[in-house]
């Protein structure tokens, strides 16, 4: 096959030049989901970063207003709080209405907690679920018919590679994200129609608080001392879980023009571990 002229390539390249990439956010607005903490933060300040305007739920409005704070004082932007539990009949239609008109939306609230079909009784199976799940489901429901009224935009749903990696001791984790990658997938498919993309992000092992929670209960499931943890995390690739910075800035990327072609597709951040079929 004959190669195309140097020039042909600068073409297709058209608008795009050898400086740090721009990713056009700014005066944007977002609303993000489990903000008070971890990657939800992590996400809310990669944003702020490229001039998005924020509104941050979760439940706990204390962390929320430090969040708020710290965004404020070192970015342009604004930045509201809406304090509230999305599991609650109702909440879901209050965030919808009371965050108004928003261009980028990102499912990240949800806790499923570990253990296996035996640990996880029916109540936490529905509680867990019943915030993760079905509050990411019913959040697109309410915000993709805004964002196709408003012109099109983006909605990201942050998962985990363990709907990837079928873990028995994390049945109701594994089982739920899942769905959600279905789901995403399902939705993102077609959304391209009414200028609205869906895409995910699958986190493998994070620097949180969380991780190492479910590190100290495999722990003590495997050897019997949750001390033991660190012999868990050494298996991570490169012997350690992702920085925030990883899953933050590709959402950032994913939310913006320089991704206008992609909807209805997972993204794995997790070293390599889904792709090898392993649990750590």
């Amino acid at each position: 096959m004959r190669a195309l002229p140097r020039q042909s390539g600068i073409a297709l390249l058209s608008g795009y030049t050898e400086k740090d990439m721009d990713l056009r956010l700014k005066g944007k607005r977002a609303l993000v989901t489990g903000a008070s903490q971890g990657i939800g933060e992590g996400i809310a300040r990669t944003l702020a970063s490229e001039g998005v305007n924020l509104v941050l739920t979760a439940r706990s409005q204390t962390n929320l207003a430090r969040v708020k704070a710290a965004i404020e004082d070192s970015c342009d932007v604004s930045v509201d709080i809406l304090p509230l539990d999305i599991t609650v009949p109702g909440a879901c239609e209050t965030l919808a209405q009371q965050a108004g008109d928003i261009d980028i939306h990102i499912n990240n609230a949800g806790d499923i907690p570990g253990g296996d079909l035996f640990d996880i009784d029916e109540e936490k199976w529905r509680a867990a679920w019943e915030l993760k799940v079905f509050g990411y489901i019913n959040l697109c429901r309410l915000v993709y018919p805004r964002l196709k009224a408003r012109g099109g935009g983006v909605i990201i749903n942050i998962i985990g590679n363990a709907g990837e990696v079928y873990d028995p001791n994390y049945i109701a984790g594994t089982t739920g994200n899942a769905s959600l990658m279905a789901f995403t997938r399902a939705l993102g498919g077609n959304s391209l129609a009414d200028k609205v993309r869906v895409v995910a992000i699958n986190p493998g092992p994070v620097r949180t608080e969380r991780i190492y929670t479910l590190l100290k209960k495999l722990a003590k499931t495997q050897y019997g001392d949750e001390t033991r943890y660190t012999e868990l995390e050494a298996k991570y690739p490169l012997g350690r879980p992702a920085e925030i910075a990883k899953i933050a800035d590709l959402a950032a990327f994913l939310a913006s023009d320089r991704s206008a072609y992609t909807t209805g597709t997972i993204f794995a951040v997790d070293g390599g571990i889904a792709s090898r079929r392993s649990i750590v």
